[in-house]
């Protein structure tokens, strides 16, 4: 194994797309969503501790999911463990995880994935990594994994492919475009020139820290200054110094956007981003009329399909002429929600802490 390749999972994000089921205090990343047996933050560990070390495979959390990472990746080194004390979006966590690695092991090679995704086909997931790792080595390259995109879905971001510059085929980005409308959408889909933005991504930690004090030289900047501390015992303090500087900014508007040496490779894997209801209902088998239900058990469904229902075990739920729609039971929240308007939940949450009476308990 090649003791230069490095995994940063980031695991921070509060999952609000998945409300009520994932709540600040819990997240999506360490529930059981599709009843596996596993969490999601999980099964992304264990695909990676398949052909990577563990040594070298890093969770970046905020400061109050620390207990929840080490509760469920039992053996991983402790000191493996990134605490953000603030979330600031994608680019600081990077910069941090980047620079960290930088004073580890200048030659350091870095792939960065979210802890939320479903990927079936491990082997060509396999597969795909080590091409990436090869590629970002050789190239001075920042690489995005593209989906080939099966729809005109709108959650997800775009990539634009230039055909005409590719190395092995691995494609010169040519734009980025985060969720279009259902149009422009369909009009992706057409012309074959654009993939689904998964949000990993592989490069050189010096290529990324390069492209910070390019494009983002405030980030660059303050973790620079604090760089020779980061592997000792002064690393916390100099992160809860770093982090309420930095602009809340992702690595796609900070760097991708801006940079010219990116690059896209295709993925041939079956990869789904568990971001909403609508991919569980995508991910999980459904009954004759078309409906996915999560604890089945005393579950009576009359004249409904197409919906997605996540219930408490114990409770009996009758679901009854509704269509398309998420029924989702907790036991201090009842959702029902078009899955056309998922896209919405994020507002939902907003008006529960706006209308009610200490509504933060309820998020």
């Amino acid at each position: 194994m090649n003791k230069n390749y490095y995994i940063a999972i980031m695991a921070g994000g509060i999952g609000s797309r998945f409300w009520p089921k994932s709540r600040t205090n819990f997240p999506k990343q360490f529930i059981d969503i599709l009843s596996t047996g596993k969490s999601l933050i999980q099964d992304t560990y264990n695909r990676f501790t398949s052909f990577i070390p563990i040594e070298n495979i890093y969770i970046i959390t905020s400061e109050k999911y620390v207990s929840l990472v080490k509760d469920q990746l039992k053996d991983i080194p402790f000191e493996n463990i990134l605490a953000e004390p603030s979330r600031k979006n994608t680019a600081p966590c990077i910069a941090y995880i980047s620079f960290k690695i930088a004073q580890k092991n200048p030659n350091g090679v870095l792939l960065v994935a979210p802890s939320d995704h479903i990927i079936k086909d491990e082997e060509s997931f396999k597969e795909i990594v080590f091409k990436s790792f090869n590629f970002v080595e050789q190239n001075n390259a920042i690489l995005t994994f593209g989906i080939k995109p099966l729809n005109p879905n709108t959650g997800y971001g775009y990539i634009q492919i230039n055909e005409e510059i590719q190395k092995d085929g691995i494609f010169k980005v040519k734009s980025f475009t985060e969720k279009p409308d259902l149009e422009l959408a369909k009009i992706f889909l057409k012309t074959g020139e654009f993939f689904w933005n998964a949000g990993i991504f592989a490069w050189q930690v010096s290529t990324i820290i390069e492209a910070f004090k390019k494009y983002q030289f405030e980030i660059y900047e303050l973790f620079n200054n604090e760089k020779l501390f980061f592997n000792t015992a002064n690393e916390s303090n100099s992160i809860q110094k770093i982090f309420p500087q930095c602009p809340n900014i992702s690595i796609d508007i900070a760097i991708l956007e801006q940079a010219d040496n990116v690059y896209t490779i295709p993925a041939s894997f079956d990869w789904n981003d568990l971001g909403t209801w609508n991919s569980i209902y995508e991910n999980v088998e459904k009954d004759y009329l078309g409906n996915a239900v999560k604890s089945s058990e005393n579950v009576i469904i009359i004249d409904a399909t197409n919906c997605v229902i996540s219930k408490q075990k114990e409770k009996l739920v009758i679901i009854q002429g509704l269509d398309d729609f998420i029924v989702v039971d907790t036991p201090d929240v009842l959702m029902i929600c078009k899955k056309s308007e998922e896209q919405e939940i994020k507002n939902y949450v907003a008006e529960v802490k706006r209308q009610i009476n200490k509504g933060d308990r309820f998020v």
